[in-house]
Parts: C-alpha cells; sequence; structure tokens
C-alpha cells in the first residue's frame, strides 16, 4: 500500500513526498483510514513504529478540508497530550514538517513546563494543534490563556506513560473542560490495566489495533557486553568508541552526575560529547538534542528519564555504561537502536556482580548476549 491509497489530501502527499518517506508503517495504514473517518481509536504498537505521523497525517487532512484552520482564537481545534516536554516538541516538530505549504496554514504549538509561561501564553492565540503536558495545561487554562470548549479532536499520545507518571488527576480536570463531542485517538507502546481504564472512560465504541512487534525487529538489534570493573569502564568507553570508529553514540548513565562526568571524561580525551538531563534547562536540551540528531555531536550522555524524548530512526550505537534497575528500561534502551528497519548495536558494560540481573533481564527479552572479559585486553 502507498500514501496515496490512504485518501490523504494532495498537499499532504506532497509533503510526505519531500519528507521522503516511501510507503506508510503498519499502524499508518490501520489508523489513518478509521481517523479520517472521525472514529475514536486505540492504537498499540512500540515506540518508533510511526504512531506520531498516523494522528498528525489523518489531523492535517480534516483541519485542510472543515477549513478550520487558522482561527484566530484562544481555542484550539485539536489538542494532543504527551508525558513529556522532549515529546511535545518532537510532536510539534512533525506537525510542522508535515503542515508546510498546505492551503490553509496551519498552526501548532508545543506547551511544557521548566520554561517561562508567559512566551506559550501569548503564542496561543491563532493555535489550531496544541500539544502540551498535562500540568502546563492546567496552568495556562488556570491563567485564562487558553479556551478547551472547541476541541474536535483529543489525542493521548503515550498514553501508558502519561498514566504511569501519575497525571491522572491532571486528566480528569482536562477532560472535564472538553466538548462531550469530539473524536478521540489513544496511542501506547504496551496495553495494560491503566489504560484499559482509561479507554472505557474515554472511548466510544473505538476501533483498537495493535501491531504486533515482529520476531526479526527485535533482531535488527545486535547485542554485545562486556565485563569490566567500574573503574575500567571511562577506558573501555573511549577504547571502543576510537577502535570502532563510531559516530552518533547514545551512552546511558544511572545519574546526571555520572552523565557529566562521562561527557566530561569523553571530551578531555578528544572525543567530542555532551550530557542531556533534568537538570539542564529546556534551551540547551534541545540544542543539545538537535546537535546530536544532525551528527554535530559524536556521543550523547544520557539519564533514562530524559531518554523517552530522543527518537532517531537511525541511532547506530546504543552503549549502557551502567545496567538499569529494571528490565523494561533495559528493553528501553536498546529499543533506540535497530529501528526503521536499519541495523543497530546494543552493548552493555557489567560487572560481575550484576550477572544475575542481566541473566534476568535477557531472559525476559528471550535474548542472548555473549559478554567478553576484559580482563586480558589492552586498552
Amino acid at each position: 500500500m502507498a500514501f496515496k491509497d490512504l485518501s490523504l489530501h494532495s498537499a499532504l502527499l506532497d509533503n510526505i513526498k519531500l519528507l521522503g518517506y516511501n510507503t506508510p508503517t503498519p499502524i499508518q495504514t490501520q489508523v489513518i483510514p478509521a481517523a479520517i473517518e472521525g472514529q475514536d481509536l486505540l492504537g498499540i504498537a512500540k515506540t518508533g513504529s510511526g504512531k506520531t505521523a498516523s494522528f498528525v497525517l489523518p489531523i492535517l487532512h480534516r483541519l485542510i478540508n472543515k477549513g478550520v484552520a487558522n482561527q484566530k482564537t484562544r481555542q484550539p481545534k485539536v489538542l494532543v497530550l504527551v508525558p513529556t516536554r522532549e515529546l511535545a516538541i518532537q510532536v510539534a516538530e512533525v506537525f510542522q514538517s508535515l503542515a508546510k505549504s498546505l492551503p490553509k496554514p496551519v498552526k501548532s504549538l508545543a506547551v511544557y513546563g521548566g520554561v517561562s509561561i508567559n512566551p506559550q501564553m501569548k503564542s496561543i492565540f491563532g493555535t489550531d494543534v496544541l500539544i502540551a503536558t498535562p500540568g502546563r495545561l492546567i496552568d495556562l487554562e488556570d491563567s485564562n490563556a487558553v479556551d478547551l470548549s472547541k476541541v474536535e479532536v483529543l489525542v493521548l499520545d503515550e498514553a501508558d506513560k502519561i498514566l504511569n507518571l501519575g497525571f491522572q488527576e491532571e486528566m480528569q480536570n482536562i477532560l472535564t473542560l472538553l466538548p462531550k463531542e469530539r473524536q478521540n485517538m489513544l496511542f501506547s507502546a504496551t496495553l495494560n490495566k491503566k489504560l484499559e481504564e482509561i479507554k472505557k472512560v474515554l472511548l466510544h465504541e473505538p476501533k483498537v489495533f495493535e501491531i504486533k512487534e515482529k520476531a526479526e525487529a527485535t533482531e535488527l538489534i545486535n547485542l554485545a557486553g562486556y565485563f569490566v570493573s567500574d573503574k575500567k569502564k571511562g577506558p573501555l568507553l573511549r577504547h571502543l568508541i576510537k577502535e570502532k570508529g563510531m559516530q552518533q553514540v547514545l551512552v546511558f548513565a544511572s545519574s546526571r552526575q555520572r552523565a557529566d562526568k562521562v561527557a566530561g571524561k569523553l571530551n578531555k580525551n578528544g572525543i567530542q560529547a555532551d550530557s542531556i538531563h533534568g537538570k539542564k534547562s529546556q534551551a540547551e536540551r534541545i540544542d543539545i538534542l538537535e546537535k546530536f540528531k544532525s551528527k554535530k555531536l559524536r556521543v550523547l550522555v544520557a539519564t533514562d528519564l530524559i531518554s523517552r524524548g530522543i527518537d532517531i530512526n537511525e541511532l547506530p550505537y546504543v552503549i549502557n555504561y551502567e545496567l538499569p534497575r529494571s528490565p523494561k528500561d533495559f528493553v528501553h534502551r536498546v529499543g533506540r537502536t535497530g529501528r526503521a528497519e536499519s541495523e543497530g548495536l546494543a552493548i552493555t558494560f557489567v560487572t560481575r556482580d550484576e550477572t544475575h540481573h542481566l541473566k534476568v533481564i535477557l531472559k525476559k527479552m528471550k535474548r542472548y548476549m555473549d559478554i567478553e572479559d576484559t580482563a586480558e585486553m589492552d586498552f
């Protein structure tokens, strides 16, 4: 199937072609027609499967055809709720890239905490699509900066994470501010009990689309491990990056202090690196992510929380400088690579004391990993 078979507006098809998309992903093939018809739906597919475009394209199609774009009010027609600042920025970027040169301009805006609220309050005027984190949206509504009474489409992106991060109270408040007649779309990487509960409350006779990960998709992620002491992790990291000529390497650290330290050591040894974590300002984080995505930065050292907003289709290398606490976090980390049908390598540093913990993780993943002992290695 091609994008032209999905009944999308011709201007959107032109933008899709310019962006280099060839064929729709499985989730896009299933979701887009149902979304265009105005149905409530639940889409379940892993991160990196094309979920964002699966709701962005039918929303833009709707706005073009209904002629509701570019209304000079504080009443957005579309509300997209996301769990993190980074995801808000990413979703806004997808809207903006797919909305270029449309017959009717569509203004999208991302609003989130951690930055001054005043510029966001001013920018909401004339916004058609508002992408927001729940807490900041409540702040804006309390300040009378936004009116949600005209929202026609509600999207919860990464709904499982919104609920897991404890936004239930904010969500209840937001839902009371929305009109009852609207289209609702939920997207998630997993289906859990909390998501089932909100599905019953929010969705009316929904279409459910679940894209199960193919076994071969997981195989695109090559796993490798090294037994190494904590003291030798830094030298081993630098050795691997230089020896293998690695470019665009995402390194996971357990804390912001460790992330800063690892990045600092890499820079001192001639390897361009930076760290990204919650203590850095939003402007810094956006700048660092942009440099890394455009390959102007060789190594990015990230904490688990901040990694949720790092979405790069062809990231070649992920390195676990330290093991995460949970198998779910490990899967999320290594899942940053091996995407968009491109192979990736995920390397894990393991101390001898962590052997059992790693075995538990690999068992849950149903994967095997060769682990090389660095005791005899010269680095």
